[in-house]
């Protein structure tokens, strides 16, 4: 791959990630302080993403792959998209956020999986290319992150009261604008599917890896994929509310070192995988997620903090050992076959069915700890997300019978 060809993919990526994590992982706290959003409310706007998962392949199935160049549509959705993150960034009430906010992640979904496809249309061995040009993706989440805390200064509590939170959204407006324009000048990923080709609803949505699921093992697998969402799904909803209630300096920056722990333990996981096989290593996964709920529950933003940074560094083992390795086990069980239907529908059940029903309960659980106005009970709101991941593990350990996995790093 020519060094020009991988600068385009690698600005590609890091404008991907910087746009979605430039506004995301602050949602919550935005809602709650300018918009007066209730927890279930909260849940309906982070719903979107489950929304948008599902709606996805649909977009990609039916459009991208079959009638225009990938690189056209993905500079038509940003740019789609950055006047909808502009409407976002003027709404005063969350009646007039929402509709917004459920269009923009209908149109950015997809261009999760178009990046991917422009990337890897250019690359002779993705095995060994695609990782830097990937990495860059999350250095964009990280530095969006950082510029919020450390450089705008959007998230500290003067500026949280003052409802500049909300410049996040103009500012990932103007990367999604420049995305998409410079989307255009990427090389040519024409479509991969000829236009009177027919494509069934059920390949679109990975149905026809469902018989994957009469393997009992792939089974307990695929359930214990969709529960474990719904722990997920309470740190990406509360996490960066709780920091900022509790009073935590730069929540959105120090929640960066997440991303950095990600990046490590995706270095890691082949040593884990060899030393330990794939069932502890899922297992490590699933435990970590109630170990990091627990330090969240009784640490604090003063003498305990450092309970709260380590439950942020966990983010690499909680992410990493369970649903990247959920990924290649997907991908040892499928076959050539079944290999792009398989992750399309643990995708769809992870990200939009577990997520869906995970952002609800978090919504739900977090409204009835509210002790008042900007106050919860946050022992009880990380209890639940925590004994309900042991629960999960306690269940894979019991009936996931151990096999062998080989890691094929990208």
């Amino acid at each position: 791959m020519k060094v020009n060809t991988k600068l385009q993919l690698s600005l590609m990526m890091f404008l991907e990630f910087f746009i979605w994590g430039g506004w995301f992982v602050t949602l919550g706290t935005f809602l709650g302080h300018n918009l007066k959003a209730s927890g279930a409310e909260t849940a309906m706007a982070y719903s979107t993403q489950s929304w948008g998962a599902i709606i996805a392949p649909f977009i990609i199935g039916l459009i991208a792959d079959r009638f225009f160049n990938a690189e056209r549509i993905l500079g038509v959705l940003h740019l789609i998209g950055a006047l909808l993150m502009y409407q976002m960034y003027a709404a005063i009430d969350f009646a007039g956020f929402y509709p917004y906010v459920l269009g923009y992640m209908i149109l950015y979904m997809p261009t999760l999986a178009l990046v991917n496809s422009i990337a890897f249309s250019q690359m002779k061995n993705p095995a060994k290319e695609f990782s830097f040009v990937r990495v860059f993706g999350t250095i964009g989440w990280i530095v969006a992150g950082l510029i919020i805390s450390y450089v705008f200064l959007w998230d500290s509590e003067v500026s949280r009261q003052e409802g500049l939170l909300k410049n996040t959204f103009l500012m990932v407006a103007i990367a999604s604008a420049i995305l998409g324009v410079f989307s255009f000048f990427l090389p040519k990923t024409p479509p991969k599917v000829g236009k009177d080709e027919k494509v069934s609803v059920s390949s679109i949505l990975g149905l026809d890896a469902l018989k994957l699921l009469r393997d009992r093992n792939f089974f307990v697998f695929f359930i214990s994929s969709i529960l474990i969402c719904i722990p997920l799904a309470f740190y990406y909803q509360n996490a960066n509310p709780f920091l900022s209630e509790i009073g935590m300096d730069n929540p959105t920056g120090i929640m960066t070192i997440g991303q950095g722990s990600e990046v490590l333990f995706l270095l890691l996981l082949p040593f884990f995988f060899k030393r330990f096989g794939f069932k502890r290593t899922l297992i490590a996964g699933m435990l970590a997620w109630t170990v990091r709920y627990l330090l969240f529950a009784y640490g604090n933003a003063d003498d305990k903090a450092f309970m709260l940074i380590i439950g942020i560094a966990l983010h690499g083992i909680c992410y990493d050992f369970f649903f990247v390795s959920g990924q290649i086990y997907t991908d040892s069980k499928a076959g050539a076959k079944y290999k792009s239907a398989a992750q399309g529908l643990i995708t769809l059940a992870t990200y939009g069915v577990g997520m869906l029903i995970g952002f609800w309960v978090a919504g739900e659980i977090t409204d009835s700890y509210l002790v008042r106005e900007g106050e919860h009970s946050w022992v009880d709101i990380w209890s639940f997300p925590a004994i309900f991941a042991l629960g999960v593990m306690a269940l894979f350990t019991l009936f996931f019978k151990n096999v062998q996995v080989e890691y094929k790093s990208n």
